[in-house]
């Protein structure tokens, strides 16, 4: 059973989404949908570095509110809410300075006024680099 509110929602539907925003500018691509988790990563390159050669901190924090405030909004009936981003909390582990960046959002709260997800980032190598909480405010349309 998935968690997702349309089952038949693809990697190439949301990347299509996100086309000349910032998660386009920032190269971030969904990679897969599992039943519970959102998959996506991000091409390191000079572009995302801070002047000591190594990924921002707000970089990490870009690609960990893509994918929870998308996955959020995924789980939801778009005619009658959506969610928005309420907090973030990221924790910096590892540097990284060249490669993809790999990131995993999953729910650790669905709730009816809140959602709260974790998202955590990956080296090439396998290594965790941060950790984010996102807590997300689920918003109910105007008709």
């Amino acid at each position: 059973m998935t968690i997702w509110y349309d089952s038949k929602v693809t990697a190439c539907k949301i990347n299509e989404h996100c086309k000349n925003t910032l998660v386009s500018h920032m190269k971030i691509s969904i990679d897969a949908i599992t039943k519970d988790t959102l998959i996506g990563s991000m091409p390191v390159s000079n572009e995302v570095k801070q002047p000591f050669g190594i990924v921002h901190g707000g970089a990490n924090c870009v690609i960990a509110e893509t994918l929870g405030s998308l996955a959020a909004n995924l789980v939801l009936d778009s005619k009658k809410e959506h969610a928005v981003g309420l907090s973030i909390t990221t924790n910096h582990i590892k540097a990284v300075r060249n490669g993809v960046i790999k990131a995993i959002a999953q729910a650790k709260h669905l709730g009816k006024k809140t959602h709260v997800w974790e998202i955590e980032t990956f080296n090439n190598s396998g290594d965790l680099t941060s950790s984010t909480t996102l807590t997300m405010a689920v918003i109910q349309k105007l008709n």
